[in-house]
């Protein structure tokens, strides 16, 4: 049966991957986009793992296991992720992760309250696309806890297309696509489509960071660090991320763009009303090259700055990883830097646009916790 199946680029990379020559599936989809609220991030002292840990709590605590994100990937081990934050101006948080309803809060049992999708895969993860609808106005986080908790079993849920968010089409349809040139080399372009009648700003935040695996007294491993560093020649920032075991990448881009770096720890003070072990130790962002856990870079010139769109237009951003240019056979992009002799050169970042907005400009307004 195998020698019927048609020759192709997938075939033989499932092939290499089958015989160990190449390791197509270091970086996948493995980054869920929920792990607050699950068995996953369960230690409770009387295991209610389905209200222990609910979605207020996500921004501001550090995961003991796992991670989670908006269209994110990670490398095998999940030590080091990939994914995008979204602001729309409006909301009192960034959209880092689907909110949704603990099994508590919900008149049926815990529910995400978002509109995802994962619109295609191939087996190798050589190729994945995905897409989030993301309202322009303020998302209602209070109204639907409170409509929910409100309502009883025998009532249907009360979702987010209830609240009318959606409503003349004011929205974002925000899709990923991730395509490997190599099993290292992943290239990453997000498409922004206003779908609504009117002219709206979003800001787009690439987040990259390491998971916690520190702060639990259970290694004596070297802590990873991303550092803010000097671009390569054509590119306008970098960042460098610098793991002991799964090695060093690099993360830049043309466009100007303002680098956030915080430390993935939690913020003591929001949810136990202690101190924090350090002022710099807490999930927010700060503005500086220091070494850090967590950093995002947003298309801008300056924290704040936002993109304006015309309805129906498309904002375009493109990653390239490129971890090893010694090893890769076709040219290296412009902007990336050359390979270092002796050992892999980490990943790259590019970005372009595909049609520019109309205008752009400094917003007044800090960006959300």
């Amino acid at each position: 049966m195998d020698t019927l199946l048609p020759d192709n680029v997938e075939r033989r990379r499932l092939e290499r991957q089958r015989r160990g020559e190449e390791n197509w599936r270091l970086w996948g989809p493995y980054l869920a986009e929920r792990a607050w609220g699950t068995v996953r991030e369960d230690y409770s002292p009387d295991g209610t793992a389905w209200a222990y840990f609910d979605h207020d709590q996500a921004r501001s605590r550090a995961y003991r296991w796992n991670e989670d994100g908006l269209g994110g990937i990670c490398d095998e081990g999940q030590r080091l992720c990939l994914a995008l934050a979204l602001w729309n101006g409006k909301d009192p948080i960034l959209k880092e992760r689907p909110f949704g309803l603990t099994s508590d809060q919900g008149n049926h049992g815990e529910d995400v309250k978002e509109y995802y999708f994962y619109r295609d895969a191939t087996p190798s993860h050589g190729y994945l696309r995905y897409l989030y609808k993301y309202p322009q106005a303020a998302y209602p986080y209070a109204r639907l806890v409170e409509e929910n908790a409100r309502r009883g079993r025998h009532e249907p849920p009360f979702s987010l297309l209830d609240t009318g968010v959606f409503a003349d089409d004011r929205y974002w349809d925000v899709a990923v696509t991730y395509a490997k040139a190599t099993p290292e080399e992943i290239h990453v372009r997000i498409t922004a489509s206003n779908r609504g009648p009117q002219e709206a700003a979003l800001d787009l935040i690439p987040t990259l960071w390491f998971r916690n695996t520190w702060s639990w007294g259970d290694t004596d491993e070297e802590r990873p660090a991303l550092t803010a560093e000097e671009p390569p020649t054509g590119a306008a920032w970098a960042v460098v991320a610098r793991h002991p075991t799964l090695g060093t990448y690099h993360l830049c881009g043309r466009q100007a763009a303002a680098g956030l770096f915080t430390e993935n720890e939690s913020n003591f003070t929001r949810l136990w009303g202690q101190p924090s072990p350090s002022p710099s130790m807490t999930r927010r962002w700060k503005a500086s090259g220091q070494p850090s856990t967590r950093s995002g870079a947003a298309p801008s010139s300056a924290p704040g700055t936002t993109w304006w769109c015309r309805p129906g237009r498309r904002r375009r951003s493109t990653w390239c990883s490129r971890p090893n240019h010694g090893r890769h056979r076709s040219p290296a992009p412009s902007g990336c830097s050359p390979p270092v002799a002796g050992r892999p050169t980490p990943s790259t970042w590019t970005s372009s646009r595909r049609r520019p907005p109309r205008t752009t400009g400094s917003c007044a307004r800090p960006w959300p916790e």
